[in-house]
């Protein structure tokens, strides 16, 4: 009995670990502040047809990158005030691109039609594209729509997280986080809060090829 206990403690432990293990793999490792933007200089197809990267997009004082996509309720109830900061800031001297991540087969609301009309209904001043395996995604650790990542003009990540504290309700936000971090890249100042917890749906990543 003793023995067939201990074997079977050991064939759960190492069960355990498999699926731990697979788990983190699994995982997107993702980038921390200060890191410079993975795959800054992957093509990926804008709502115009054109071929651009992260590194296309960048502006003087900085680049913001935002996961997002447009069947998620969350991207949906942030979506006007991503717009807004976005058009805003392209103004400011910050390069901006919105990436969809998502599997379009989970959700036909994310293909890449749909992003074309909604890019022209919300009047988008930015780049709006497509990561066609998730790879970028992965390569930021993204695992939210919407997930913000704000880049200085050094390139390096000064703000990650979420656009504000109420995505549900805008006229009851009190911190807006993504608003005051570009307000302070613009300014050339610190990011007083660099971190925050997104808050959004999980990302439809594609399977590996």
């Amino acid at each position: 009995m003793r023995v067939s206990s201990l074997l079977a403690s050991a064939t759960l432990a190492l069960t355990l670990t498999s699926a731990a293990m697979a788990a983190d793999e699994a995982a997107p490792a993702g980038i921390a502040i200060g890191d410079e933007a993975p795959m800054a200089t992957t093509k990926m197809k804008n709502v115009d047809g054109k071929q651009l990267s992260i590194a296309d997009v960048k502006k003087a004082k900085g680049t913001l990158v935002v996961f997002s996509c447009n069947a998620c309720p969350w991207a949906k109830a942030w979506e006007t005030r991503i717009v807004a900061l976005g058009n805003a800031s392209t103004k400011r001297g910050i390069g901006v691109i919105v990436i969809n991540s998502n599997d379009p087969t989970v959700n036909d609301q994310d293909g890449y039609d749909v992003m074309k009309e909604r890019a022209k209904q919300r009047k988008m001043q930015f780049a709006y594209v497509v990561d066609a395996t998730s790879d970028v995604a992965r390569a930021f650790g993204a695992t939210r729509t919407p997930e913000a990542y704000l880049f200085g003009a050094d390139g390096k990540l000064v703000y990650h997280g979420t656009i504000d504290d109420n995505a549900h309700e805008p006229d009851k936000v009190e911190a807006r986080y993504l608003q005051d971090a570009v307000d302070a890249v613009v300014a050339g100042k610190a990011v007083s809060t660099q971190e925050t917890k997104a808050l959004g749906c999980s990302i439809k990543f594609r399977a590996k090829s």
